[in-house]
């Protein structure tokens, strides 16, 4: 695509996205083949986890065509899509956080030690070559020492419980008969919540978060946002709400269950960003907005949203990494749609997308916008399949975000920073130029067609997507440093365009 223009196509295509799946919503699984179940005792291995799939909203993305990564909300009429954070349950042979890869068995067979085995695998599951695999381990021998161990083992067990059973025959009546039912209740908990904690964040965060129930000619779903002012702006994602951009309804519900008609005042689909206003309401509690860029990786955060029309359901995690260059849309090779990414375990599923990411002292720092989501069966990219919260989601830098939604309320369209380039991976890392639009910042600063970018401003830049997503992350007429392949460094002053809603 052509850099400067949203909407052209690029020539060449940039390096996929990690796999993201709107909204923070979509099907999430690893997928396993039948085969020989793996001999008694030993270990069964992972299965590689599939190809990434695109999610919707909660209520459907009629959009996107094939379900967005970018997507926390909405699915098909009632059902929710992938690709946005998806249903609750772990998929079969999904590892969850916290657990190895491998556990043993607290209960060995006599004659034998026990072999780790994976508690999550299927049974039948065939050995897997790849990288997420665990690699086998090798059997034990088994002999006389063994034996001896695994009999005391369990002998152990057996004396703990034979000593436990014959003190309680022993023991009689002789004490008091102590009943929990008959014990009073604690004193009621009394006081604010400690500062810094979660419970803290929820008190002060939620009741400037809303559900927005969304509808259209094509397809109707639901998401979040919140409250950027006492008079009824809310920011949120365009996922969210394009489906009722051009004639459709959106229904705000607020923390108290007050209902109230929102239209859109403006969009950006290339940052999946959108602001929407209520009528007839006022005195609204507006959040505080916070920084993002000198987040920390593994601070703690807390997100809250609306997942599966859950309202103000409210979890927490970290900051897991930092510019990660995500696809808000659902064509992993669009470029226009790339965004630089928080990414967070904290859970995030369908229904979440446009939901605040907030850091310990309540302010936001983020827009919850995608997950991660894993093909799951035979659904593929696009199937009806759909995961839940795998502990990758993504959100959009406030900093970015409150740009955008400035522009749209003061102007009514967003401004898109841009070097008016085409670019594509380069073969040996980095970010290759195509094609210079004429009087363009690129242009203007002497960068040519084949240059290689590979920092801007000391930051790594290995693909296509990570320039694109350090360009539009940063403001129009920001000057920034490009270093090129050939050691050269090359000033830009970076330009904005507006960019059409539709």
């Amino acid at each position: 695509m052509t850099e400067n223009d949203p909407h052209a196509p690029d020539s060449a295509a940039g390096r996929q996205n990690p796999g993201a799946q709107p909204g923070t919503e979509g099907q999430a699984a690893w997928s396993q083949s039948p085969g020989t179940p793996p001999a008694s005792g030993e270990p069964t291995p992972y299965q590689a986890p599939a190809e990434p799939t695109y999610a919707a909203p909660t209520g459907g993305d009629a959009v996107y065509g094939a379900p967005s990564p970018w997507s926390p909300q909405g699915a098909q009429g009632p059902q929710v899509q992938p690709g946005q954070p998806g249903q609750p349950q772990v998929p079969p042979g999904q590892p969850q956080t916290g657990q190895t890869q491998a556990q043993h068995n607290p209960y060995p067979p006599t004659g034998g030690t026990a072999q780790p085995t994976n508690p999550y695998a299927a049974s039948g599951a065939q050995p897997n070559t790849s990288i997420y695999a665990a690699a086998p381990a090798q059997p034990k021998k088994s002999g006389p020492g063994r034996l001896l161990a695994g009999v005391a083992a369990i002998a152990l067990v057996i004396g703990g419980v034979a000593g436990g059973t014959v003190g309680y025959l022993t023991g009689g009546s002789s004490g008091p008969t102590v009943n929990a039912l008959d014990q009073p209740k604690p004193a009621q908990q009394t006081g604010n919540a400690p500062a810094g904690s979660i419970e803290s964040v929820a008190q002060k965060l939620s009741p400037s978060v809303v559900e927005l129930q969304v509808s259209g000619r094509t397809a109707a779903g639901e998401g979040s946002g919140f409250i950027l002012s006492t008079d009824g702006y809310i920011l949120t994602n365009n996922h969210v709400v394009e489906v009722a951009a051009n004639g459709g309804q959106i229904q705000a519900v607020f923390q108290d269950g007050k209902k109230a008609a929102a239209q859109v005042v403006g969009r950006d689909p290339t940052t999946d960003i959108a602001v929407v206003k209520v009528s007839g309401v006022n005195g609204l509690t507006p959040v505080e907005l916070g920084r993002s860029d000198d987040l920390k990786v593994g601070q703690p955060v807390v997100a809250i949203g609306s997942p599966f029309e859950l309202a103000g359901t409210v979890t927490s995690g970290i900051v897991s990494s930092l510019h990660r260059p995500v696809q808000a849309g659902g064509d992993q090779t669009d470029q226009t749609t790339v965004m630089d990414a928080v990414q967070t375990d904290a859970a995030i599923n369908p229904g979440n997308s446009g939901g605040p990411l907030a850091n310990m002292n309540g302010q936001v720092i983020g827009i919850n916008s995608a997950i991660y989501s894993p093909q799951s069966g035979q659904g593929g990219q696009g199937g009806s399949q759909q995961g839940g919260n795998v502990g990758i989601g993504f959100a959009i830098p406030i900093d970015q975000a409150r740009r955008t939604a400035d522009d749209i309320i003061k102007t009514g369209h967003a401004t898109q920073t841009y070097i008016g380039a085409k670019v594509q991976d380069a073969q040996n890392g980095g970010a290759q130029l195509g094609d210079i639009t004429p009087g363009s910042p690129a242009e203007k600063a002497g960068l040519k067609s084949g240059d290689v970018v590979t920092k801007i401003e000391g930051r790594t830049i290995d693909s296509a997507n990570t320039l694109i997503a350090a360009i539009r992350t940063r403001a129009p007429d920001e000057k920034v440093t490009f270093t090129l392949s050939d050691g050269r460094t090359v000033p830009v002053t970076l330009g904005g365009q507006p960019v059409p809603s539709n």
